[in-house]
């Protein structure tokens, strides 16, 4: 779908849900990211203009899983009234007539994520700025493991069991580039399996939570936890884990971690105010961390196949492959070596 042709279908969208013939819609274009396929727009009213964003699935493809935008609907309606920092969700639907296909239509924040390319943007801030960053992010997500999924987001499905989780990665490994640098894998799932936790704490859980899925306003402000498309009910361990493993250090093969020169607290510091969020102390933490590590290894290899094949041009994981060995070698410490 080319600008002009969703330029158009827009107008007619927002002129519907508006009931105002004269919106205009301006400014479309694709939204920086991963995740999804995700369209920046403007509608202006008047002497008012509105930002907003637009996300539809990839094309062509089953709507189920990260695909199925609408399940990343039911995560984010699951939040309103939480005091999770989250894009409310202006339009939804399924209805073929307005995109073809499902749709779901949020406010455009002003701010800035911390990725790879973005995080000097924050290098500046005073340290008590960044952790107070930190703080925020660590509460978010305790908000995020509070929400009552039964009454809220019951219709994600059932619980994914630990068995699934480890083993459902092995076909992503085995079409993975560079699988000598995921040779440890077979060890690390086994080791998984068998040191699998018991009772993990069970509710909704965002699936992707690290730095560059949290968007703030240039003064620290946490806005928004973004990118729901791995949302689900499950462990919400899988969470803090991944967050915890993205702030480790020597888990990757880049000069200076993940985030660079130490921006922000250790793991064991974001730990603690996790902990003092949510009230409790979880268990199995280190087995988490090694479940992350284990999976961002393969989702590496696998994208970076796709990258190399021309399917998903994304040169970043040029970068982050060197970190896939590791990364595994990193699990296998979290889980005793």
């Amino acid at each position: 779908m080319d600008n002009e042709e969703l330029s158009n279908q827009l107008t007619r969208f927002c002129r519907a849900q508006l009931q105002d013939a004269g919106a205009v819609v301006s400014r479309v274009r694709k939204a920086p990211g991963h995740a999804g396929f995700s369209y920046f727009f403007d509608v202006t009213r008047g002497a008012a203009t509105e930002g907003y964003v637009l996300r539809l699935p990839p094309p062509g493809v089953k709507l189920e899983g990260t695909a199925d935008v609408l399940r990343q609907v039911c995560a984010l309606k699951a939040l309103d009234g939480t005091g999770v920092p989250h894009a409310p969700v202006v339009w939804s639907g399924d209805d073929p007539q307005w995109f073809g296909t499902p749709f779901f239509v949020t406010p455009r924040l002003a701010g800035n994520v911390l990725s790879l390319k973005d995080v000097e943007a924050f290098a500046g801030l005073p340290a008590e700025v960044r952790r107070r960053m930190a703080e925020q992010a660590m509460t978010a997500l305790a908000g995020i493991h509070q929400v009552d999924w039964r009454a809220k987001a019951g219709t994600l499905g059932a619980p994914i069991e630990l068995d699934l989780d480890v083993l459902r990665w092995e076909r992503f490994c085995e079409r993975a580039a560079e699988p000598q640098a995921l040779a440890l894998f077979p060890t690390v799932r086994a080791r998984l399996l068998e040191r699998k936790p018991k009772n993990p704490q069970i509710g909704l859980y965002h699936g992707d939570y690290q730095w560059g899925n949290l968007f703030y306003a240039p003064d620290g402000t946490l806005l928004a936890v973004l990118d729901w498309e791995l949302t689900g009910i499950g462990a919400t361990l899988n969470d803090l884990g991944w967050i915890l493993t993205f702030s480790e250090p020597g888990a990757w093969a880049l000069e200076d971690g993940v985030l660079g020169r130490g921006l922000l607290p250790a793991p064991d510091d974001l730990l603690g105010m996790y902990v003092k969020a949510l009230g409790s102390e979880p268990a199995d933490v280190s087995w988490f961390r090694a479940l992350a590590a284990y999976k961002f290894a393969v989702i590496t290899g696998f994208n970076l196949m796709l990258h190399r094949r021309g399917k998903r041009h994304d040169p970043e994981w040029e970068v982050l492959k060197d970190s896939m060995p590791s990364l595994m070698t990193y699990a296998l410490e979290c889980l005793g070596g």
